[in-house]
C-alpha cells in the first residue's frame, strides 16, 4: 500500500496546507479518506485525475473533512468516469442529494451543462453521449463496526470520540497483504482506537496541541501533543505496536508546516 498526504491541516485557511485528505493506493484501488479545502487540487499535483479515485471513506462530517467533496464528485463526473463509491455517517446521502438531486445546489449548474445545446456538442466531441446523466455517487452510510471487503484488502472501523453527539465519529483500519494503516480521524483516546491500532503498521492520528501546551478543559478527551502521539503510540500513552505518525490538524502557526505539504510513504508486510 502506497500513502499519499493531500492535506493535514485544519478548518484555517493557509497557503501552505490543505485541509484533511489522505490517499491510499491498494492494489488497482484509489481509496480518498476525508476530502477536506484545499486536497482536490493536491490530488490533481500528485498527477492522479479525479475519476482516479475509487473509494471515498468519510471519518466524520466537520467541513474541513468534507469541503471538497462536492468538487471531487462534479469534476470526476466531467471526466466521464465511473461513479465514485461513497462510504460515510449520516447523513452523507442527504447532503449528497443536497448537492447533486434535482433540487440540489448545483442543479442550475448540471441543467445547463446536460441541457444546453453547445454543451452537448462539447460533451458529445470529448467522446460522451445523449442524454447525459446527472453525477451519481454510489453512497452507502455507515457507522462504527462497518466492515468493507475491497479487492484485495479489508477495512474495519470503530467510533471514536470528537463531536458526539452531534456528528457520527469514526476511525479506520485497512489490511492488505500483511501490511495495515490506521487513520483515527479526529480523536481522541479510547479503548476502540487502541484495539483497531493493535499490530498496525501506521497509525495517522490527530495531534492539536503543542508539547507543553495545557489541554483545554473542554477538550476531553485529550488528543495530545506532538510527543505523546509520536513515542506513546497515540492512545493514552499506551504502545500500540504500531509506527505513530503524528498527524498535524495543526494550527497556522504550527511548527511542523511541512506536515501540510504532499508526502509519501509506502506499506509493506514484514
Amino acid at each position: 500500500m502506497r500513502l499519499t498526504i493531500l492535506g493535514s491541516g485544519s478548518p484555517e485557511a493557509y497557503a501552505r496546507r490543505a485541509s484533511s485528505g489522505y490517499l491510499l493506493e491498494a492494489g488497482d484501488d484509489v481509496i480518498l479518506f476525508d476530502c477536506g479545502g484545499g486536497v482536490f487540487d493536491n490530488l490533481v499535483r500528485t498527477g492522479r485525475k479525479p475519476s482516479d479515485v475509487t473509494h471515498l471513506f468519510f471519518t466524520h462530517l466537520h467541513s474541513d473533512h468534507m469541503m471538497d467533496y462536492a468538487r471531487l464528485v462534479h469534476a470526476a463526473w466531467d471526466e466521464g468516469g465511473a461513479p465514485l463509491r461513497v462510504f460515510g455517517p449520516p447523513p452523507i446521502a442527504r447532503i449528497t442529494e443536497q448537492y447533486f438531486g434535482a433540487e440540489g445546489v448545483l442543479s442550475h449548474d448540471l441543467r445547463a451543462r446536460t441541457r444546453f445545446l453547445p454543451s452537448q456538442e462539447v460533451w458529445k466531441a470529448r467522446g460522451g453521449t445523449l442524454p447525459r446523466p446527472w453525477p451519481a455517487p454510489e453512497v452507502t452510510e455507515i457507522r462504527p463496526g462497518f466492515v468493507f471487503e475491497g479487492d484485495g484488502w479489508r477495512l474495519t472501523s470503530c467510533e471514536v470520540p470528537h463531536a458526539q453527539p452531534h456528528l457520527v465519529c469514526m476511525g479506520f483500519r485497512v489490511d492488505r497483504d500483511g501490511a495495515s494503516f490506521v487513520y483515527s480521524g479526529d480523536a481522541g483516546a479510547c479503548d476502540a482506537l487502541t484495539s483497531i491500532c493493535t499490530g498496525a503498521d501506521l497509525l495517522l492520528h490527530w495531534c492539536y496541541r503543542l508539547d507543553g501546551e495545557q489541554a483545554h478543559p473542554a477538550m476531553i478527551p485529550d488528543p495530545g501533543s506532538e510527543r505523546d502521539r509520536a513515542y506513546g503510540g497515540g492512545c493514552r500513552g499506551e504502545a500500540l505496536g504500531a509506527d505513530a505518525f503524528p498527524r498535524a490538524h495543526g494550527r497556522r502557526w504550527h511548527p511542523r508546516q511541512g506536515l501540510g505539504r504532499l508526502g509519501h510513504g509506502i506499506l509493506r508486510s514484514g
